[in-house]
């Protein structure tokens, strides 16, 4: 059964000695006063709402028809104090939790932000994946990172640009969904004849031809797809967001705190769960056609026809670490992101292309040198 909707809970939790708003440390991996450093080990009991929260499923449809309920952050009615600020340049949208200010994008580096009206209607990211990467680690990473880039210019090797590093909350949202499928295709058989023909000789030779023989084939198959994955950003460049992942959503996600997000950025989702919910659907629509060729008998197929049927649909929408370098290089901008809970990194370069140009002349060198070797 899924549960309804809810507001997520942002109550505060003070420091035992000095009364601040503890924060969620990544290299410690327990909350800790920004004022006094005071060290307070994480329990799941103070996730939002007392006695701990549960991660629930949230259903799909009903969310779908009833776009106002689950709204808000609910942090008004808590005290907490919430900014919103939208980059004129990559439009994205910055959302910053009791006490961190923007002066530039995180997302571009662009100086061209300004406040954005806070909207009540959007859903409430009710759990998250807290940094397990530390920014010490983050950078050390990163520093290897640009050292393996071969054919990137010096400059930007030596200058490592970990400088530039932010730690970002960004919105994803999973799906789950029971398929069941029935199937049908032409299943093709190979099998080989001999035929003759004459070679530039004019000797009569002998070769084996491959046929297919080709059948009607049906079948069925149940699926159950759990916490497929859809991106709600904008602020970062989606063919890297791909390569970063997965996040562990099934097995480490805590119940959405204000302790982890303060003093971080996060990104509201400018990819709502209309938009999600049908990539979700082409995504399934496509894993299950491959599903379905998998099970077609023989060696190849063709005329696949795939009837799908797709119930309890739900979803959640959550907040996944990433560490995130922003840069100008030339006249063009880059991105350097990494899985905040992994590690795992991907990136864009400018290239070098004196670099690539004696690359390519020394490996001509070397097949001139081998063919003059072997003569």
């Amino acid at each position: 059964m899924t549960a309804t909707l809810s507001p997520a809970t942002v109550g505060k939790h003070p420091c035992p000695e000095c009364g601040g708003d503890l924060q969620w440390n990544a290299a410690k991996q327990a909350l800790v006063c920004p004022y006094c450093g005071t060290v307070v080990p994480w329990a799941e009991s103070k996730a939002g709402q007392p006695g701990g929260a549960m991660v629930a499923e949230q259903d799909l449809l009903e969310a779908l028809k009833n776009p106002a309920s689950g709204r808000g952050w609910g942090d008004a009615a808590a005290g907490q104090k919430k900014r919103e600020v939208q980059c004129q340049s990559c439009h994205a949208i910055s959302v910053f939790v009791d006490g961190k200010v923007a002066k530039v994008c995180d997302f571009c580096g662009s100086p061209s932000i300004i406040e954005h009206e806070s909207s009540n209607d959007a859903i409430t990211p009710q759990s998250l994946l807290p940094f397990k990467i530390s920014d010490g680690q983050m950078r050390e990473s990163l520093r290897k990172w640009y050292g393996s880039r071969w054919f990137a210019p010096n400059k930007l090797k030596s200058a490592a640009l970990t400088d530039t590093l932010s730690g970002v909350y960004l919105p994803y949202w999973t799906f789950d969904a029971h398929v069941s499928a029935q199937w049908q295709a032409d299943a093709g058989h190979y099998y080989y004849e001999s035929e003759n023909y004459r070679d530039n000789n004019g000797t009569v030779q002998t070769r084996q031809v491959q046929r297919t023989r080709w059948e009607p084939a049906a079948g069925s198959l149940n699926h159950f797809f759990d916490d497929e994955l859809v991106p709600g950003t904008t602020g970062v460049h989606a063919p890297l967001m791909r390569k970063i992942e997965p996040f562990p959503t099934l097995t480490d996600l805590k119940p959405y705190s204000p302790e982890f997000v303060r003093g971080w950025t996060v990104e509201r989702y400018q990819i709502d769960l209309h938009q999600a919910a049908k990539v979700n659907q082409q995504d399934m629509e496509q894993q299950m056609r491959a599903l379905c060729a998998q099970q077609v008998p023989g060696d190849t197929y063709r005329d696949l026809q795939v009837g799908a049927r797709y119930e309890g649909r739900s979803f959640k929408h959550i907040l996944v670490p990433v560490w995130l370098v922003s840069y100008t290089y030339g006249a063009r901008n880059f991105q350097v992101v990494a899985n905040g809970y992994t590690g795992a990194i991907a990136g864009e370069q400018p290239y070098s292309w004196v670099k690539i140009f004696f690359a390519a002349l020394l490996v001509l060198l070397l097949i001139l040198i081998g063919v003059a070797a072997s003569r």
